[in-house]
């Protein structure tokens, strides 16, 4: 085996066994994950939850929050059918988290749909979330909003440029799932596009993040980009049962139950390490390429050709 193809595998295998390991740590430690979150998402969010190990608290009234927030273990606040009665009890349980050393996930759905949703999410993203999840248009809004720029922006650079600014990590997901702290980007490739037709399946992993953050505060990349590809390979495994959206849902809970290592292990497609913040010269829409190391487990110039050809699709699909 040639050396750099030995190292991609040594990586590969280093993914798996860190996805692997956490979702075994949610198992066993099965952390209280507070959602305040949309109506359409409650359940799947729930269901979730509780298929991968995590216990879930779908508590929203601001009234239990200085109560309830500082016992649990991570709390996700997704804004998909915001108004201004629970807005308030977002800010309060997000500065509850915060002061009881708590990490806290944000949802900005449809963060530029209104200026009320806007301003909502950016008062949100200025309370120190650790983590940001959504899809390319609603980071852009929030990028260039927190920037107030005016320029066309890219969902990477609008993920690069909104990790530098709030401190999160921020993860786009897509036909390629991007995650960046800013400097370092790592690409999850699993999952069916079916997913897609399945309401609030975005927000479901969300939830997931947030159990992985809780049982590895202290890396909260390599949880993100675990718990977007363990969410992936459970859906791969429902559709290879599905008929249709309907049973995909029901499959995709099962299977992520049901999931073992040596699922983990034969399905994780790598999770690259894309690039380090450097100015792109090569590629139009990349803010970083890579910087690879050759006999250290990263990609082969090779792959990383691949992945850059893999991220310029993506970036196509969500313009």
């Amino acid at each position: 085996m040639e050396p750099s193809n030995l190292n991609e595998e040594q990586d590969q295998n280093s993914w798996a066994l860190n996805a692997w390991t956490l979702l075994s740590k949610l198992r066993d430690q099965s952390p209280l994950i507070q959602c305040i979150t949309n109506f359409v998402s409650m359940d799947l969010m729930a269901n979730t939850l509780l298929s991968a190990g995590a216990s879930p608290a779908m508590i929203h009234s601001i009234e239990e929050i200085q109560d309830f927030t500082p016992h649990i273990h991570a709390l996700c606040i997704n804004v998909g059918t915001l108004s201004p009665a629970w807005l308030p009890a977002m800010r309060e349980a997000a500065l509850v988290a915060n002061k009881a050393g708590k990490p806290w996930i944000l949802d900005p759905v449809a963060a530029g749909a209104s200026r009320f949703r806007l301003k909502a999410c950016l008062e949100l993203v200025g309370l120190n979330p650790s983590v940001i999840r959504g899809n390319g248009s609603e980071i852009i809004a929030l990028s260039k909003a927190s920037l107030g720029a005016t320029k066309s922006m890219d969902a990477m650079e609008a993920a690069k440029s909104l990790a530098q600014s709030s401190g999160a990590i921020v993860a786009v997901s897509g036909a390629v799932d991007i995650i960046t702290d800013g400097h370092r980007v790592v690409g999850a490739h699993n999952g069916v596009s079916m997913m897609q037709k399945i309401t609030a399946t975005g927000c479901a992993v969300t939830a997931l993040i947030a159990a992985f953050i809780a049982v590895d505060p202290l890396h909260a990349l390599e949880a993100t980009a675990s718990a977007l590809s363990i969410f992936g390979i459970a859906g791969e495994m429902g559709m290879d049962m599905a008929k249709g959206p309907a049973s995909l849902r029901m499959h995709l809970i099962d299977s992520l139950y049901n999931l073992d290592q040596a699922a983990v292990s034969s399905r994780l497609k790598k999770n690259e390490l894309l690039s380090s913040c450097v100015d792109s010269e090569l590629l139009p829409g990349m803010v970083c390429p890579p910087s690879i190391p050759r006999g250290k487990g990263m990609l082969s110039s090779l792959s990383a050709t691949i992945v850059h050809k893999e991220l310029i699709k993506f970036m196509e699909n969500i313009r």
